[in-house]
């Protein structure tokens, strides 16, 4: 119906029906043929032929109005989407377990909220696999988690996160000759601090100890990696942690890290994902996976 009311928009502004069909490139009967059509439509006369030209009738003043309204509200959707598109405006919604959301996420939604301020930003949080779920169940766009096989999810690889061991400054494995390293068998009796009872890393730490045979003497189980972190500085135990999430620690010396000499270390693949039946990301989603592209292009 928009070219039937473009054109009872231009006749009623021409008055002329000639100088209407040459504005809009059209020919005189297709133009009249589009105002016939519209007054079907509505079942009213919208003008009247005078020597003078084209006169709106009284149900075409009254449906002047709500012409230009259409028109006006199509060109202001139009324009919407063309923001949407170019990420002017719209919403993003990410996932992210709390180790990414807490060290990774902030820097790089900083980034992005400075050239795109009129895009809103969302973050959900969640283990990896309970991201995974949120992106699967259109619950989140993108999710940023550890690398997880599902069929049904594009995966665009990020970064690679290193569990490294960590104890006090003060702590007698960071204080050895040998300039801080240490065998797994160095462990035994150690007091292990785990965080995020429901977390892979948890999971792996315990698994990692038992697969070399080595008993802690005890175990402090918190609910998050801050938590911990406080606890091996104070010098209560050491912990197994991504390498992200104490690259200020280390740099200020308030913790210190202990290579294991005897010990492959764990690395964490952290990629994007998206539902692969998604089609193509466009608008700030789509904006969003430029930026972590050109973010992590570096290895290092």
């Amino acid at each position: 119906m928009l070219p039937q009311i473009e054109a009872f928009l231009e006749v009623a502004r021409r008055q002329n029906l000639s100088r209407a069909a040459e504005a809009l490139f059209v020919s005189q009967p297709t133009l009249t043929a589009r105002l016939q059509s519209l007054e079907a439509t509505l079942g009213e006369q919208l003008f009247i032929r005078t020597r003078r030209g084209m006169r709106l009738t009284e149900a075409g003043d009254a449906f002047l109005p709500y012409a230009e309204h259409a028109v006006a509200a199509l060109a202001d959707g139009r324009e919407r989407l063309a923001e949407l598109r170019r990420g002017v405006a719209g919403r993003l919604v990410l996932g992210a377990p709390p180790t990414v959301s807490t060290y990774t996420l902030p820097a790089l939604l900083a980034r992005f909220s400075a050239t795109h301020p009129g895009v809103r930003l969302a973050v959900k949080t969640g283990t990896s696999e309970e991201v995974l779920e949120m992106v699967l169940h259109d619950q989140v766009q993108l999710g940023i988690i550890r690398a997880l096989a599902n069929q049904e999810i594009e995966t665009i690889p990020l970064y690679t996160d290193t569990l490294v061991l960590i104890a006090g400054p003060g702590h007698r494995l960071a204080r050895t000759s040998s300039g801080r390293q240490a065998r797994m068998a160095d462990l035994a009796g150690e007091v292990l601090v785990l965080f995020g009872r429901s977390s892979s890393y948890l999971q792996f730490t315990t698994a990692t100890f038992r697969q070399a045979g080595v008993l802690p003497g005890s175990v402090l189980e918190l609910d998050n990696i801050e938590a911990a972190k406080k606890m091996v500085e104070r010098g209560l135990g050491v912990s197994l942690v991504p390498t992200s999430t104490v690259a200020g620690e280390l740099a200020a010396g308030t913790l210190a890290r202990i290579e294991l000499v005897d010990a492959a270390p764990a690395r964490r693949e952290i990629v994007a994902v998206r539902r692969r039946d998604a089609g193509p990301p466009s608008g700030a989603a789509g904006l969003f996976l430029d930026m972590l592209a050109e973010q992590f292009a570096d290895p290092g």
